[in-house]
């Protein structure tokens, strides 16, 4: 009995990663040509913005908060980025006139506005006490509405921005070549922000802060660490991180419209539970948020290349957050 008991909690413990592994064994029966270095690449590249941008919302998650606004914002900065960079013998140019600019500034801007979108969720947050999934509820909506005034601009009206900059395109998808091998730079992207982010979470006051404050913002508060200013700057960072994907995800699509991004945060938040952050707060790592969006994108790529349909994979996404969070929170439970 007692063992019996052991190996159903065991099953249960781990029933999400059992049910994802069955799902990606069903994508390698199906098609064993799934499985190889081409597809890996690919799935890697694919899963590079959209990891930098559950970079951004894990910290927001173990502060026990959430973003919903991340995709839109991504979407904004994919947009303003895009119109920057768009070549200079393109005839529909969206600034006809505007001079071949060095990549770094679009990129800056785009670094900018999502900053500021993360200044005003974490002043909401942190000032005006509001929960995060109302804050970001409403940036989302500001942000996708910013999106469609920016990209409907007369004469030519709503149309993709596309044809962009060579340069743009090959700093994004371009790769390192080792003899028949080639290592895209989007994973380099990747790599360095994770990096980055290891250190802030591991080795710096503002991730021990973060911590304590997901885990319990009285104690953290009484211990003297500043709330209001620890979330804002982590709000920041991710709205720093957004801007970096959108940015980077312009160029890899080479196209941006007024729907680039949608989804993307909900792509984020499980790959962010999917990898063990949780969400009642303090609990996360970052070598767990870069597996969950591994996982995931492993499963949308497959599930693309043996042909399933576009809304069966909406169902099947659906039940792996709502199993998801029902493991987070059954652990939850048995904590206290």
């Amino acid at each position: 009995m007692i063992k019996n008991k052991k190996l159903s909690q065991i099953l249960l413990d781990y029933s999400l990663y059992i049910v994802l592994g069955i799902l990606i064994l069903i994508v390698i029966i199906k098609d064993p040509s799934f499985i190889s270095l081409k597809n890996i690449t690919n799935i890697l590249s694919q899963a590079s913005t959209r990891g930098i941008l559950a970079l951004g919302v894990a910290g927001l998650i173990v502060l026990q908060g959430t973003d919903l606004s991340a995709g839109r914002i991504l979407g904004l900065t994919a947009i303003v980025s895009a119109s920057l960079l768009q070549s200079t013998t393109y005839a529909s140019r969206m600034y006809a006139n505007l001079p071949q600019l060095p990549i770094i500034i679009p990129m800056l801007v785009a670094v900018i506005i999502g900053g500021i979108f993360g200044l005003i969720n974490g002043f909401g947050v942190a000032k005006l006490k509001l929960h995060a999934f109302i804050v970001t509820l409403g940036t989302q909506l500001i942000a996708y509405g910013v999106s469609c005034i920016y990209i409907d601009r007369p004469p030519l009206g709503a149309q993709p921005i596309a044809n962009l900059d060579d340069r743009y395109v090959r700093f994004v998808t371009g790769s390192l070549k080792f003899g028949a091998f080639e290592f895209p730079y989007l994973i380099l992207y990747l790599a360095i922000v994770s990096v980055i982010m290891w250190f802030v979470w591991n080795k710096t006051v503002l991730g021990r802060n973060m911590f304590a404050i997901g885990g319990n913002p009285e104690a953290a508060a009484v211990s003297g660490v500043k709330l209001s200013t620890n979330i804002i700057i982590i709000f920041l960072i991710s709205g720093i991180l957004y801007g970096l994907a959108g940015f980077l995800e312009a160029g890899r699509v080479g196209s941006a419209t007024s729907n680039s991004g949608i989804n993307y945060e909900l792509d984020a938040i499980s790959a962010c539970v999917v990898g063990g952050v949780s969400f009642s707060g303090g609990v996360g790592t970052i070598p767990g948020v870069l597996i969950g969006t591994v996982i995931l994108q492993f499963i949308n790529y497959g599930l693309n290349f043996i042909g399933v349909s576009p809304y069966l994979q909406y169902i099947i996404k659906g039940l792996i957050i709502i199993l998801a969070v029902s493991i987070d929170v059954r652990k939850y439970i048995e904590k206290r």
